[in-house]
């Protein structure tokens, strides 16, 4: 099944977990603690409501917007969009909306990606490397919560953290990169 399949059948649990997991995996770009979606995680594991979670995660991340940097600029979008309400039809949007934008920024950041579409599927010969894998992990997300409902999230965190230190190697080699080049321009 495609991911815009997986994302079109999926429930209020695997929408909110799919937008959460994306969501996370970007965490590298915002400088955020990587504890600090952990109580919104904790929420979909015991059912109960996510607002105050929310609202706390945003006002941790909100502080040191980045400006100019169109990734981050992804990463708080799809921070600030996050539905209060946890239903289906507050979250599909949401959660495809989140699919695109981390997409997106591992596009960005991925030197080997080119004009890729960012819906292609995860085999897809024309991907890059760091998108492919994001859409393997974005599928494999939503298929282990389509299959083992609550079960299913601890593994979806697991593949999530694995994603997140990926992503947060890519964000420090980047951060190097332009510093060796700044200090080469200074010379």
């Amino acid at each position: 099944m495609s991911l815009v399949e997986l994302i079109a059948q999926a429930d209020e649990r695997a929408l909110a977990a799919g937008g959460l997991a994306c969501l996370d995996r970007c965490l590298p770009l915002l400088g955020g603690d990587d504890e600090v979606l952990r109580p919104l995680w904790a929420s979909l594991a015991d059912g109960s409501g996510w607002a105050g979670e929310l609202t706390r995660a945003r006002d941790l991340l909100g502080a040191g917007r980045p400006a100019g940097d169109e990734a981050a600029l992804l990463v708080h979008r799809m921070l600030e969009s996050a539905p209060a309400e946890r239903t289906a039809d507050a979250l599909r949007p949401w959660a495809d909306a989140c699919s695109v934008a981390s997409l997106g920024v591992h596009r960005l950041l991925d030197p080997a990606a080119g004009d890729d579409a960012l819906r292609a599927d995860a085999g897809d010969a024309g991907a890059s490397p760091l998108v492919a894998a994001e859409l393997r992990r974005q599928a494999m997300i939503l298929e282990l919560l389509a299959d083992h409902g609550a079960q299913g999230l601890r593994r979806a965190l697991e593949v999530t953290v694995e994603g997140r230190r990926v992503l947060r190697a890519v964000v420090s080699r980047r951060a190097r990169n332009t510093a060796e080049a700044g200090a080469r321009a200074g010379l």
